[in-house]
Protein backbone atom coordinates (compact mmCIF):
# COMPACT_ATOMS: atom_id res chain seq x y z
CA UNK A 1 0.00 0.00 0.00
CA UNK A 2 2.91 2.71 0.94
CA UNK A 3 4.11 1.33 -2.36
CA UNK A 4 1.56 2.11 -4.46
CA UNK A 5 1.13 5.74 -2.40
CA UNK A 6 5.05 6.37 -3.41
CA UNK A 7 4.19 5.54 -7.18
CA UNK A 8 1.06 7.95 -7.09
CA UNK A 9 2.77 11.08 -5.33
CA UNK A 10 6.15 10.50 -7.55
CA UNK A 11 3.10 10.47 -10.91
CA UNK A 12 1.71 13.57 -9.56
CA UNK A 13 4.76 15.46 -8.88
CA UNK A 14 6.43 14.95 -12.35
CA UNK A 15 2.35 16.18 -13.56
CA UNK A 16 3.07 19.39 -11.47
CA UNK A 17 6.52 20.23 -12.60
CA UNK A 18 5.43 19.41 -16.57
CA UNK A 19 2.75 21.77 -15.89
CA UNK A 20 4.37 24.23 -14.42
CA UNK A 21 7.25 24.37 -17.69
CA UNK A 22 4.22 24.58 -19.50
CA UNK A 23 2.74 27.48 -18.11
CA UNK A 24 6.53 29.21 -18.51
CA UNK A 25 7.39 28.25 -21.71
CA UNK A 26 4.31 27.72 -23.51
CA UNK A 27 2.07 30.39 -21.96
CA UNK A 28 4.07 33.74 -21.66
CA UNK A 29 4.68 35.66 -24.54
CA UNK A 30 7.33 38.13 -24.10
CA UNK A 31 7.31 41.73 -25.86
CA UNK A 32 10.86 42.64 -27.31
CA UNK A 33 11.88 45.74 -29.03
CA UNK A 34 15.67 46.12 -31.09
CA UNK A 35 18.30 48.02 -29.49
CA UNK A 36 19.36 50.55 -31.78
CA UNK A 37 21.59 53.11 -32.14
CA UNK A 38 20.77 56.65 -32.13
CA UNK A 39 21.16 60.23 -30.71
CA UNK A 40 18.97 60.95 -27.69
CA UNK A 41 19.04 64.99 -26.86
CA UNK A 42 17.61 66.24 -23.56
CA UNK A 43 15.42 68.90 -23.09
CA UNK A 44 14.43 71.37 -20.85
CA UNK A 45 10.75 72.77 -21.58
CA UNK A 46 10.09 76.74 -21.02
CA UNK A 47 7.87 79.66 -22.41
CA UNK A 48 8.37 83.12 -23.12
CA UNK A 49 8.31 86.38 -24.56
CA UNK A 50 9.50 87.68 -27.82
CA UNK A 51 11.53 91.01 -26.63
CA UNK A 52 13.99 93.35 -28.69
CA UNK A 53 17.45 93.15 -26.82
CA UNK A 54 18.09 96.99 -26.09
CA UNK A 55 14.63 99.39 -26.45
CA UNK A 56 14.87 103.03 -24.99
CA UNK A 57 11.89 104.72 -23.54
CA UNK A 58 11.74 108.20 -24.63
CA UNK A 59 10.31 110.83 -22.89
CA UNK A 60 10.56 114.56 -22.13
CA UNK A 61 11.80 116.49 -18.73
CA UNK A 62 9.42 119.47 -19.57
CA UNK A 63 5.72 119.66 -19.70
CA UNK A 64 3.79 121.29 -22.47
CA UNK A 65 1.14 120.29 -24.98
CA UNK A 66 1.83 118.29 -28.11
CA UNK A 67 1.93 120.54 -31.25
CA UNK A 68 3.47 117.95 -33.36
CA UNK A 69 4.29 114.45 -34.61
CA UNK A 70 6.41 113.31 -36.94
CA UNK A 71 6.60 109.69 -36.80
CA UNK A 72 4.09 106.53 -36.11
CA UNK A 73 4.06 102.75 -35.33
CA UNK A 74 7.03 100.84 -37.41
CA UNK A 75 8.57 104.13 -38.44
CA UNK A 76 12.70 103.66 -39.14
CA UNK A 77 13.92 106.40 -37.33
CA UNK A 78 18.12 107.60 -37.14
CA UNK A 79 19.60 109.15 -34.03
CA UNK A 80 18.76 112.65 -33.56
CA UNK A 81 15.78 112.63 -35.65
CA UNK A 82 12.88 114.49 -34.36
CA UNK A 83 10.14 112.24 -32.84
CA UNK A 84 7.13 115.10 -31.93
CA UNK A 85 7.76 118.82 -30.48
CA UNK A 86 5.83 120.41 -27.65
CA UNK A 87 4.59 124.43 -28.10
CA UNK A 88 7.25 126.06 -27.72
CA UNK A 89 5.38 129.07 -27.17
CA UNK A 90 5.67 128.98 -23.21
CA UNK A 91 9.85 128.34 -23.43
CA UNK A 92 10.67 130.68 -26.05
CA UNK A 93 9.04 133.61 -23.50
CA UNK A 94 11.00 132.31 -20.57
CA UNK A 95 14.07 132.48 -23.06
CA UNK A 96 13.25 135.72 -24.02
CA UNK A 97 12.61 136.74 -20.48
CA UNK A 98 15.96 135.41 -19.23
CA UNK A 99 17.88 137.21 -21.99
CA UNK A 100 16.25 140.68 -20.82
CA UNK A 101 17.46 140.21 -17.48
CA UNK A 102 21.25 139.14 -18.53
CA UNK A 103 21.26 142.28 -20.83
CA UNK A 104 20.07 144.23 -17.73
CA UNK A 105 22.52 142.48 -15.02
CA UNK A 106 25.51 143.46 -18.04
CA UNK A 107 24.85 146.92 -18.28
CA UNK A 108 24.52 147.07 -14.41
CA UNK A 109 27.97 145.25 -14.19
CA UNK A 110 29.37 147.63 -16.25
CA UNK A 111 28.33 150.36 -14.42
CA UNK A 112 29.34 148.85 -11.46
CA UNK A 113 33.07 148.68 -13.06
CA UNK A 114 32.71 152.20 -14.12
CA UNK A 115 32.18 153.24 -10.66
CA UNK A 116 34.80 151.46 -9.11
CA UNK A 117 37.25 152.94 -11.77
CA UNK A 118 36.08 156.51 -10.40
CA UNK A 119 36.12 155.47 -7.08
CA UNK A 120 39.49 154.10 -6.95
CA UNK A 121 41.15 156.78 -9.06
CA UNK A 122 39.47 159.31 -6.28
CA UNK A 123 40.92 157.22 -3.34
CA UNK A 124 44.12 157.23 -4.85
CA UNK A 125 44.02 161.39 -5.38
CA UNK A 126 42.97 161.70 -1.56
CA UNK A 127 45.78 159.89 -0.56
CA UNK A 128 48.54 161.77 -2.13
CA UNK A 129 46.75 164.78 -1.26
CA UNK A 130 46.76 163.92 2.68
CA UNK A 131 50.41 163.30 1.90
CA UNK A 132 50.59 166.84 1.21
CA UNK A 133 48.71 167.71 3.96
CA UNK A 134 46.08 169.52 1.46
CA UNK A 135 42.96 166.28 3.10
CA UNK A 136 42.34 165.69 6.49
CA UNK A 137 42.67 161.65 7.03
CA UNK A 138 38.91 161.05 7.51
CA UNK A 139 38.76 162.18 3.67
CA UNK A 140 41.18 159.56 2.74
CA UNK A 141 38.95 156.95 4.79
CA UNK A 142 35.84 157.85 3.51
CA UNK A 143 37.54 157.59 -0.02
CA UNK A 144 38.93 154.65 0.57
CA UNK A 145 35.27 153.56 1.89
CA UNK A 146 33.79 154.51 -1.21
CA UNK A 147 36.35 152.38 -2.97
CA UNK A 148 36.02 149.52 -1.10
CA UNK A 149 32.14 150.06 -1.48
CA UNK A 150 32.38 149.83 -5.47
CA UNK A 151 34.56 146.68 -5.42
CA UNK A 152 31.58 144.94 -3.61
CA UNK A 153 29.06 146.80 -6.10
CA UNK A 154 31.19 145.07 -8.84
CA UNK A 155 31.19 141.54 -7.18
CA UNK A 156 27.44 141.58 -6.77
CA UNK A 157 27.19 142.91 -10.72
CA UNK A 158 29.13 139.90 -11.58
CA UNK A 159 27.40 137.41 -9.44
CA UNK A 160 23.42 139.28 -10.58
CA UNK A 161 25.26 138.45 -14.80
CA UNK A 162 26.59 134.86 -13.83
CA UNK A 163 22.95 133.74 -12.49
CA UNK A 164 21.04 135.46 -15.35
CA UNK A 165 23.29 133.72 -17.53
CA UNK A 166 22.67 130.59 -16.25
CA UNK A 167 18.70 131.26 -15.79
CA UNK A 168 19.16 131.61 -19.98
CA UNK A 169 21.15 128.82 -20.03
CA UNK A 170 18.33 126.93 -18.43
CA UNK A 171 15.54 128.39 -20.35
CA UNK A 172 17.17 127.05 -23.41
CA UNK A 173 17.88 123.86 -22.46
CA UNK A 174 13.95 123.49 -21.97
CA UNK A 175 13.13 125.17 -25.72
CA UNK A 176 15.34 122.40 -26.49
CA UNK A 177 13.63 119.67 -24.33
CA UNK A 178 10.12 120.79 -26.81
CA UNK A 179 12.03 119.36 -29.48
CA UNK A 180 12.02 115.28 -28.83
CA UNK A 181 14.39 113.44 -31.03
CA UNK A 182 15.52 109.77 -31.03
CA UNK A 183 18.67 109.04 -29.22
CA UNK A 184 19.50 105.79 -31.06
CA UNK A 185 19.00 104.32 -34.70
CA UNK A 186 15.92 101.78 -34.16
CA UNK A 187 12.37 101.49 -35.05
CA UNK A 188 9.44 103.07 -33.55
CA UNK A 189 6.98 100.22 -31.84
CA UNK A 190 5.44 102.43 -29.23
CA UNK A 191 3.39 105.52 -29.27
CA UNK A 192 1.95 106.87 -26.21
CA UNK A 193 1.01 110.17 -27.25
CA UNK A 194 -1.28 112.55 -29.81
CA UNK A 195 -1.16 115.82 -31.18
CA UNK A 196 -3.08 118.07 -28.79
CA UNK A 197 -2.40 116.05 -25.81
CA UNK A 198 -0.91 117.51 -22.65
CA UNK A 199 1.94 115.72 -20.95
CA UNK A 200 2.96 117.02 -17.43
CA UNK A 201 6.66 115.68 -16.19
CA UNK A 202 6.68 117.37 -12.47
CA UNK A 203 7.19 113.99 -10.66
CA UNK A 204 8.69 111.78 -13.31
CA UNK A 205 9.74 111.34 -17.08
CA UNK A 206 6.21 110.32 -19.03
CA UNK A 207 7.08 107.26 -21.70
CA UNK A 208 5.74 109.01 -25.12
CA UNK A 209 7.68 106.38 -27.39
CA UNK A 210 9.11 103.24 -27.27
CA UNK A 211 12.23 103.35 -29.70
CA UNK A 212 13.92 99.28 -30.19
CA UNK A 213 17.55 99.43 -31.29
CA UNK A 214 17.86 96.46 -33.92
CA UNK A 215 15.04 94.08 -34.38
CA UNK A 216 16.99 91.89 -36.43
CA UNK A 217 18.57 90.65 -33.00
CA UNK A 218 15.60 89.54 -30.59
CA UNK A 219 15.77 87.69 -27.45
CA UNK A 220 13.64 85.47 -25.40
CA UNK A 221 12.81 86.43 -21.96
CA UNK A 222 11.55 82.46 -20.61
CA UNK A 223 10.45 81.32 -16.92
CA UNK A 224 12.68 78.11 -15.98
CA UNK A 225 11.59 76.12 -13.11
CA UNK A 226 13.76 75.94 -9.69
CA UNK A 227 14.02 72.11 -10.37
CA UNK A 228 15.61 72.51 -14.12
CA UNK A 229 17.45 75.83 -13.26
CA UNK A 230 20.65 73.75 -12.09
CA UNK A 231 20.65 72.22 -15.88
CA UNK A 232 20.72 75.25 -17.85
CA UNK A 233 23.98 77.12 -18.66
CA UNK A 234 24.87 80.27 -20.44
CA UNK A 235 26.04 78.88 -24.47
CA UNK A 236 23.21 75.88 -24.93
CA UNK A 237 21.95 75.83 -27.96
CA UNK A 238 17.78 76.19 -28.07
CA UNK A 239 15.04 75.67 -30.36
CA UNK A 240 11.98 77.54 -30.09
CA UNK A 241 8.66 77.45 -31.85
CA UNK A 242 6.25 81.00 -32.59
CA UNK A 243 2.58 80.51 -32.42
CA UNK A 244 2.42 82.11 -35.61
CA UNK A 245 4.50 79.70 -37.29
CA UNK A 246 4.10 76.76 -35.57
CA UNK A 247 5.04 74.84 -38.76
CA UNK A 248 8.87 75.74 -38.49
CA UNK A 249 11.75 75.67 -35.80
CA UNK A 250 14.10 78.20 -34.54
CA UNK A 251 17.32 78.31 -33.07
CA UNK A 252 19.01 80.70 -30.48
CA UNK A 253 21.74 80.80 -27.52
CA UNK A 254 21.43 80.86 -24.23
CA UNK A 255 23.16 84.01 -23.17
CA UNK A 256 21.97 84.82 -19.57
CA UNK A 257 20.70 82.93 -16.52
CA UNK A 258 19.53 85.72 -13.98
CA UNK A 259 19.80 84.99 -10.29
CA UNK A 260 16.89 86.67 -9.27
CA UNK A 261 13.79 84.36 -8.64
CA UNK A 262 10.33 85.05 -8.95
CA UNK A 263 7.63 83.02 -6.87
CA UNK A 264 3.73 82.55 -8.19
CA UNK A 265 1.45 80.22 -6.19
CA UNK A 266 4.13 78.53 -4.07
CA UNK A 267 5.96 78.10 -7.89
CA UNK A 268 10.00 79.06 -8.06
CA UNK A 269 10.79 80.11 -11.62
CA UNK A 270 14.34 82.04 -12.86
CA UNK A 271 14.44 83.93 -15.87
CA UNK A 272 16.60 82.42 -18.47
CA UNK A 273 17.22 85.11 -21.65
CA UNK A 274 17.70 83.17 -25.33
CA UNK A 275 19.15 85.01 -27.89
CA UNK A 276 17.98 84.51 -31.58
CA UNK A 277 18.70 85.58 -35.00
CA UNK A 278 15.70 87.58 -36.51
CA UNK A 279 17.50 88.49 -39.77
CA UNK A 280 14.41 87.00 -41.66
CA UNK A 281 11.88 89.02 -39.47
CA UNK A 282 9.55 86.39 -38.53
CA UNK A 283 10.01 87.24 -34.52
CA UNK A 284 7.75 90.56 -33.85
CA UNK A 285 7.98 91.87 -30.48
CA UNK A 286 5.38 90.35 -27.73
CA UNK A 287 4.85 87.21 -29.33
CA UNK A 288 4.62 83.99 -27.40
CA UNK A 289 7.63 81.15 -27.87
CA UNK A 290 8.27 77.83 -26.40
CA UNK A 291 10.98 76.98 -25.76
CA UNK A 292 13.10 73.94 -25.72
CA UNK A 293 17.05 74.33 -24.47
CA UNK A 294 19.32 71.86 -24.66
CA UNK A 295 21.09 70.65 -21.97
CA UNK A 296 22.49 67.46 -23.32
CA UNK A 297 23.30 65.42 -26.28
CA UNK A 298 25.03 61.72 -26.72
CA UNK A 299 25.30 60.89 -30.32
CA UNK A 300 25.48 57.25 -32.20
CA UNK A 301 25.09 55.20 -28.68
CA UNK A 302 22.89 52.10 -27.93
CA UNK A 303 19.73 52.44 -27.15
CA UNK A 304 16.71 50.75 -25.48
CA UNK A 305 12.92 51.29 -25.08
CA UNK A 306 12.17 53.21 -21.73
CA UNK A 307 9.67 50.58 -20.91
CA UNK A 308 13.01 47.60 -21.00
CA UNK A 309 14.14 49.25 -17.88
CA UNK A 310 11.14 48.61 -15.81
CA UNK A 311 10.67 45.01 -17.09
CA UNK A 312 11.14 41.79 -14.89
CA UNK A 313 9.38 38.71 -15.18
CA UNK A 314 6.49 38.03 -13.63
CA UNK A 315 8.26 35.12 -11.43
CA UNK A 316 11.79 36.45 -10.78
CA UNK A 317 11.75 37.67 -7.14
CA UNK A 318 15.73 38.34 -6.71
CA UNK A 319 17.02 42.16 -6.19
CA UNK A 320 19.78 43.53 -8.00
CA UNK A 321 22.46 46.24 -6.52
CA UNK A 322 22.76 47.64 -10.59
CA UNK A 323 20.43 48.43 -12.84
CA UNK A 324 19.55 45.86 -15.96
CA UNK A 325 17.60 45.11 -18.95
CA UNK A 326 16.31 41.62 -19.86
CA UNK A 327 17.34 40.25 -23.11
CA UNK A 328 15.79 37.45 -25.36
CA UNK A 329 17.82 34.96 -25.96
CA UNK A 330 17.87 31.72 -27.40
CA UNK A 331 17.88 29.82 -23.77
CA UNK A 332 15.19 31.92 -23.04
CA UNK A 333 14.87 35.52 -21.02
CA UNK A 334 18.51 36.28 -19.62
CA UNK A 335 19.45 39.89 -17.71
CA UNK A 336 22.62 41.70 -18.07
CA UNK A 337 23.44 44.95 -16.22
CA UNK A 338 23.89 48.18 -17.97
CA UNK A 339 25.08 51.63 -17.21
CA UNK A 340 22.45 54.62 -18.09
CA UNK A 341 23.52 57.65 -19.99
CA UNK A 342 21.08 60.39 -20.78
CA UNK A 343 17.40 59.47 -21.75
CA UNK A 344 14.39 61.45 -23.24
CA UNK A 345 10.80 60.66 -23.16
CA UNK A 346 11.19 57.42 -25.20
CA UNK A 347 14.48 55.96 -24.67
CA UNK A 348 17.26 55.81 -23.04
CA UNK A 349 21.44 55.31 -23.75
CA UNK A 350 23.15 52.26 -21.83
CA UNK A 351 26.80 51.12 -21.70
CA UNK A 352 27.39 47.67 -22.02
CA UNK A 353 30.32 45.33 -23.47
CA UNK A 354 28.13 42.69 -23.72
CA UNK A 355 24.77 43.80 -25.44
CA UNK A 356 24.92 44.76 -28.91
CA UNK A 357 22.99 46.73 -31.22
CA UNK A 358 20.06 44.46 -33.02
CA UNK A 359 19.42 42.14 -29.85
CA UNK A 360 16.06 42.26 -28.29
CA UNK A 361 15.75 43.59 -24.98
CA UNK A 362 12.10 42.63 -23.32
CA UNK A 363 9.62 45.32 -22.39
CA UNK A 364 6.41 43.24 -21.26
CA UNK A 365 4.85 40.07 -21.34
CA UNK A 366 1.80 38.66 -22.31
CA UNK A 367 0.34 34.74 -19.77
CA UNK A 368 -2.33 33.30 -21.98
CA UNK A 369 -4.53 30.96 -19.56
CA UNK A 370 -5.01 27.28 -21.61
CA UNK A 371 -7.92 25.57 -20.88
CA UNK A 372 -8.65 21.96 -22.04
CA UNK A 373 -11.80 19.72 -22.23
CA UNK A 374 -11.37 15.99 -22.17
CA UNK A 375 -11.54 14.59 -25.51
CA UNK A 376 -14.55 12.52 -23.83
CA UNK A 377 -16.15 14.93 -22.40
CA UNK A 378 -19.24 16.20 -24.12
CA UNK A 379 -21.66 19.10 -23.16
CA UNK A 380 -23.74 18.56 -20.97
CA UNK A 381 -27.79 18.32 -22.51
CA UNK A 382 -29.80 21.41 -21.95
Amino acid sequence: MNKKNLIIGIIALIAIITAVFVFKNGSVKYITKEVTRGTITQYVEASGTIKPINTIAVGTQVSGTVARIYVDYNSQVKKGQLLAELDPSLFQANVDQSTAKLNNAQAAYAKAQANLAYKKNNYQRYEHLYQKNYVSKDDVELARSNYLTAQADVAAARAEMSASQASLNNNLTNLGYSKITSPVDGTVISRAVDVGQTVAASFNTPTLFEVAQDLTKMQIETSVSEADIGRIKVGQNAEYTLDGYQDKKFEGTVTQVRLASTTTNNVVTYTVIVSVDNSDGFAIPGMSANVSIITGEAKDVLCVDNKALKFSPADNTQKYEKQGVWVMTKSGPKRYDVELGLSDDNKTQIISKEIKEKDKVIVSSITKAKKKQSAGMRRPPM
